[in-house]
């Protein structure tokens, strides 16, 4: 006859249920909030490849404007609208900056607010 061990080792299903739902939990949040990163990474490389071109501190607001509404529809960017574009010139330097935030809902009255602030300066003497 087999006798049972003094400790059984191993997962109870209560336990096994506790740690499927915290698995599950971050696996949802990965899933809400992953697109609204890899959107700002496209909106990032925007600005980045806006600061490359060797016209940007020549261009004017508009021409500016321009530029990023179509870099953006090419990248299938989202959440981003003019009132969250800001171009300030000076004599010799231009400075974009966007800022914008993201509000995704999550289940019934819980959202998750996720706030952005990028920034380009190019022309000018800054130090650099």
């Amino acid at each position: 006859m087999q006798t049972l061990p003094k400790h059984q080792r191993g997962l109870t299903f209560i336990s096994l249920c506790v740690l499927l739902f915290i698995f599950g939990f971050f696996v949802f949040l990965i899933l809400k909030i992953g697109p609204i990163y890899l959107n700002h990474n496209k909106v990032a490389g925007v600005l980045s490849a806006l600061k490359k071109d060797p016209a940007f501190p020549n261009m004017s607001e508009s021409e500016i404007r321009r530029s990023l509404s179509n870099r953006f529809n090419i990248g299938y960017v989202d959440f981003i609208d003019s009132g969250d574009i800001k171009i300030s010139k000076s004599s010799n330097s231009v400075k974009v900056e966007i800022e914008y935030e993201v509000v995704e809902p999550m289940a019934y009255n819980l959202s998750v607010l996720v706030e952005f602030h990028d920034m380009i300066e190019a022309g000018g003497d800054r130090g650099v």
